[in-house]
C-alpha cells in the first residue's frame, strides 16, 4: 500500500476498511448517487461488504490506477466521519477519477478540496501527470466542482457513461492554465 497524503483542515483521505461497508452503502443510496451514479448503488450489504472488500485487496494487486481501481476515503478530520470517496482507475489509456460527497456534507467545498488534494496526491505517488474525469453533462453541481479542483472542460460527447448513452463533458486535470 502507498503512503496517503496529509490531511487538509477539515479532512482526511484514508484507505477503506471493511467496517466502512455499511457506512459507503447508506451513502451511495442518496437520491443523488442514485441519480448521476447508479453504478455505485449496492442492493445489498453483502453486495457492499463484497465490493468494499474487492477495491481494499486493489490497494496491493494491483496497487496502481493504472491497471486497477485505487479508491480512498473521504472523512471528516474532527469526528472521522465517512463523507464518501475519491477514486482513480484505469480508462482507455488514461487514469480517471470519480468522486462523492455526503449530500449532508456539501456546499462546503469538501468535494474540490478531496478531489485536488487527492490529484496532488495520485500525481506524486504514482506519477500521473494528467488525471481524466467524466460527469453526465446535465451535472452542474459535478462539473463546479472539478472546476473548482483545478480541472479543465477539455469538451462535450456523446458517451456511454454509468451504462447510458448521454452527453458527457470531459474534463483534465492539471487545467491547462494551472500546470
Amino acid at each position: 500500500m502507498h503512503g496517503l497524503p496529509s490531511s487538509t483542515p477539515p479532512l482526511q483521505l484514508r484507505h477503506f476498511v471493511p467496517a466502512d461497508a455499511l457506512e459507503i452503502m447508506a451513502l451511495n443510496a442518496e437520491p443523488s448517487t442514485r441519480l448521476w451514479l447508479p453504478s455505485h448503488v449496492y442492493a445489498s450489504a453483502e453486495e457492499a461488504r463484497s465490493r468494499l472488500a474487492y477495491l481494499i485487496d486493489c490497494y496491493t494487486d494491483p496497487g496502481h490506477p493504472r491497471l486497477g481501481p485505487y479508491v480512498l476515503a473521504v472523512v471528516e478530520h474532527g469526528t472521522a466521519c465517512l463523507l464518501g470517496h475519491v477514486g482513480f482507475s484505469p480508462l482507455d489509456g488514461e487514469v480517471e477519477v470519480s468522486y462523492a460527497i455526503a449530500e449532508r456534507a456539501r456546499g462546503r467545498a469538501y468535494g474540490a478540496q478531496a478531489l485536488g488534494h487527492a490529484c496532488e496526491w495520485a500525481r506524486a505517488t504514482f506519477g500521473l501527470e494528467h488525471i481524466l474525469a467524466l460527469t453526465a453533462s446535465e451535472n452542474g453541481a459535478s462539473r463546479r466542482t472539478l472546476e473548482r479542483a483545478g480541472f479543465g472542460h477539455a469538451g462535450d460527447e456523446a458517451y456511454v457513461f454509468q451504462g447510458v448513452p448521454q452527453p458527457v463533458s470531459r474534463y483534465g486535470w492539471p487545467h491547462p492554465r494551472s500546470s
